[in-house]
């Protein structure tokens, strides 16, 4: 799709990022829309070409048939789980928040693609939010705990990295751009290990983070680039790849992508 035919939305909650995005989408011709309700304003529900950076919450209000209808890009919610254990140094358990209410031992848990409660390390399944909080069935990731010497936020597109940063050193932020790290060799060779054959698919517009734990690397996790934050990463390119992460539902897409469509709420007409 043509970007000079593209609107880029935002929701009400100012962030460095989002601030970033409006500014590359100034430099192209690109009209950015501050929402300032969880809802899309008349006037602006017909714009050309919409696309969208929120958090999930507010994707999930405006990203239906009856607001902006968007095609929002996002990993598998088991994709870091199916993982081979090569790729991510620890073994990872896809299973639901009921089941891991009763985890006897510590262990890292989070929600695979939304925020419902911390992620974080838990004594055991006792300290996970209950029923009344959050639905038996909700989805987790139950990891092995390690720690991570240090973490890389990467923007990919098509299996490309189109920039990436540092964010994290032992665990403490510490942000630069991925071209001033001297690991990004390494960084950048590890990614390509994640379009190797048999590695389980990702969208074609992706945020993945990855790190080292020791000598080893690692994927962290993957999170959809519409609402992922930027840290060092390259605006014009983090943009690029939003534009594509969010775009038109009615659009034509790349077939591949739709099994990784986020569902949203639809009208029943």
């Amino acid at each position: 799709m043509n970007t000079s035919a593209r609107t880029l939305f935002l929701s009400p909650r100012t962030t460095a990022t989002g601030r970033a995005l409006a500014t590359a989408a100034h430099r192209r011709g690109i009209p950015a829309h501050t929402l300032r309700e969880w809802r899309v304003p008349a006037e602006l529900s017909a714009a050309p070409g919409p696309s969208l950076y929120a958090g999930p919450l507010f994707a999930d209000a405006v990203a239906g048939d009856q607001g902006l209808s968007l095609a929002l890009l996002e990993a598998d919610a088991d994709w870091l789980a199916r993982l081979p254990l090569e790729l991510t140094r620890r073994h990872i358990m896809f299973t639901t928040l009921a089941e891991a209410r009763g985890l006897r031992r510590p262990a890292f848990v989070k929600p695979p693609n939304d925020k419902s409660f911390p992620a974080r390390v838990y004594r055991d399944g006792s300290g996970l939010p209950g029923p009344d909080a959050v639905d038996d069935d909700a989805p987790v990731l139950v990891s092995d705990i390690v720690a991570f010497d240090v973490e890389y936020r990467l923007f990919l597109r098509d299996g490309e990295v189109l920039t990436g940063s540092r964010y994290a050193t032992g665990g403490e932020l510490d942000v630069a751009p991925l071209d001033a790290d001297p690991a990004r060799e390494g960084v950048l060779d590890f990614a390509a290990r994640l379009f190797a054959p048999g590695v389980p698919a990702l969208p074609s517009a992706v945020v993945v983070d990855v790190g080292r734990i020791g000598e080893d690397w690692a994927v962290v996790e993957a999170n959809a680039a519409w609402a992922s934050g930027h840290y060092a990463c390259d605006e014009d390119a983090v943009l690029d790849v939003v534009l594509r992460a969010a775009a038109p539902a009615a659009a034509p897409g790349l077939p591949a992508d739709t099994r990784f469509r986020r569902p949203v709420a639809t009208v029943v007409r």
